[in-house]
C-alpha cells in the first residue's frame, strides 16, 4: 500500500517548467496505481494552476516564483499552487467559464480545474498574489480493497 508523502517544489515562472511540475506530479502519484486518465485529469488540473500564475498572476514575468505543493494523507491528494504576483480582485468572476484577462485566452483554467478534481478554493489578495488549493480522493488500489474485503 502507497505511504502518505509530501513533496514542495519552487520554479521559476517560465513556461517550460509546466512541463517539469507535470513530471513531477507523475513521479509523485506513481506509487498510487491511478489509471492514465485519472493521471491526465490531475496534471490538466495542476498545468493549469501553474499556468494561471505564471500569465495572469505575474504577467509573463519570467523572474517570478510559483510554488506547488502535493500531498496525500489518507488517499486525499491535495495540490497547492501559490504565486506571489497581482492577485485576483473578483474571484467568482475570474472562475466563470470563458473568462479572462487576456482576449488570447479562453478563460477554461477554472473550468478544467472544477472539471478534474473533487474540490477547489482560490484565496487571494490583490498585490499579493494567489493561492489555489486543489483536491481529489485517489481511488483505492486493489490491493487496498481485498485487505478491507
Amino acid at each position: 500500500m502507497a505511504k502518505d508523502n509530501r513533496v514542495a517544489l519552487k520554479v521559476k515562472s517560465i513556461g517550460e517548467n509546466v512541463s517539469l511540475v507535470r513530471m513531477m506530479a507523475s513521479g509523485f502519484l506513481y506509487p498510487y496505481d491511478l489509471t492514465l486518465d485519472a493521471l491526465d485529469e490531475i496534471k490538466i488540473a495542476l498545468s493549469e494552476a501553474v499556468s494561471n500564475c505564471m500569465i495572469h498572476g505575474y504577467g509573463d514575468r519570467e523572474d517570478e516564483e510559483v510554488t506547488v505543493t502535493m500531498e496525500v494523507e489518507e488517499r486525499q491528494l491535495t495540490i497547492q499552487v501559490e504565486d506571489h504576483g497581482i492577485g485576483i480582485a473578483d474571484i467568482a468572476q475570474a472562475m466563470e467559464p470563458a473568462y479572462s484577462t487576456r482576449e488570447e485566452h479562453m478563460g477554461l483554467g477554472f473550468v478544467f480545474m472544477q472539471t478534474f478534481m473533487d474540490h477547489i478554493e482560490v484565496f487571494s489578495t490583490p498585490g499579493e498574489g494567489t493561492t489555489v488549493i486543489m483536491q481529489k480522493l485517489l481511488p483505492a488500489t486493489e490491493q487496498q480493497i481485498d485487505e478491507v474485503g
